[in-house]
């Protein structure tokens, strides 16, 4: 571990966790996963100075995923071992993703982020959050705490809220709120609006989002129908790249971290473009199976 590496300028919170995919043939492949994880390690894999801060479990399944974010670069003073059991989702199909959570007591919970690296904060100029992170307690309560004080100190928050059942539990629609209100840059799928504000039709939902989040710049994907980037008045749409696809696993969190890092290495590029970049992202990681982590080179690649 190189504690003199400069501290990173993205920042993911939330879950890691251990796929358990269901194979065409009823076998199960393990992959080390979880939305927020894949985040961080896309970001990373882009280019970006990226840290996964959150905690996993002291056995194999923790083993893997450290492994693996180490590899794709990711900071790994941020991230947290403890003797606890092990996050798994169980992935019942893969067209579309459906997902059944084993987690009770298990480790992503006992994140501390008062363990953080001293000045990470001064360092960061994105921080992420999301998912089921935000609707697994204690750690959502931290988690928010972390986000208010980043928004405070002029940090951009992104957020990714990737809904799930747990998510149906009204304890959770004062984190969702909180997050979106302090949010700059919010991705959600058209699964999310349907989720998130059930009973809506897609644009009334968009509509309610954007009230919830007036300041924010809004990603919507749509799978193959595209991607929509609403930036106050301004409506910008990209088709989704045509490949062949092997599953969709992870493809909404290499979106997200697709947009972010377009935000930080490339800020100068026109708008359409880095739409077009963000939909390169998802369909390099929709040719791969599990949650791929697409590198620059790749990306430039599908961008011809």
């Amino acid at each position: 571990m190189n504690s003199s590496r400069p501290l990173p300028r993205y920042v993911v919170f939330g879950e890691a966790l251990t796929d358990m995919i269901r194979q065409d043939d009823g076998t199960w492949h393990a992959h080390p996963g979880g939305s927020c994880w894949n985040v961080a390690r896309v970001g990373a894999r882009l280019g970006v100075q990226t840290a996964y801060a959150g905690a996993v479990s002291m056995d194999a399944f923790g083993d893997e995923i450290a492994a693996a974010g180490a590899q794709a670069g990711l900071d790994e003073r941020f991230l947290q071992r403890v003797d606890a059991a092990p996050f798994l989702a169980m992935v019942t199909s893969r067209h579309p993703p459906r997902y059944v959570f084993l987690g009770e007591n298990s480790a992503d919970l006992h994140f501390q982020p008062g363990q953080l690296p001293e000045g990470w904060l001064d360092a960061a100029d994105v921080i992420h959050l999301g998912s089921l992170s935000l609707a697994r307690q204690p750690l959502a309560r931290r988690l928010v705490e972390q986000a208010v004080l980043a928004q405070r100190a002029g940090k951009r928050i992104a957020f990714d809220p990737n809904f799930r059942d747990a998510m149906r539990d009204p304890a959770y629609r004062p984190t969702f709120q909180q997050i979106a209100s302090i949010a700059s840059c919010i991705k959600v799928s058209d699964e999310d609006l349907e989720g998130l504000f059930p009973g809506l039709s897609p644009r009334d939902a968009l509509a309610e989002l954007r009230a919830l989040a007036p300041q924010a710049e809004i990603l919507l994907t749509r799978g193959a129908d595209g991607l929509c980037l609403i930036s106050g008045e301004r409506v910008l749409d990209a088709p989704a790249c045509r490949v062949d696809v092997a599953d969709t696993v992870g493809c909404g969190d290499a979106a997200m971290a697709g947009w972010v890092s377009g935000m930080l290495l490339h800020p100068d590029m026109p708008a359409p473009r880095q739409l077009a970049r963000i939909a390169a992202v998802a369909a390099v990681a929709a040719m791969h199976a599990g949650p791929y982590a697409p590198t620059a080179q790749e990306v430039d690649a599908m961008l011809g």
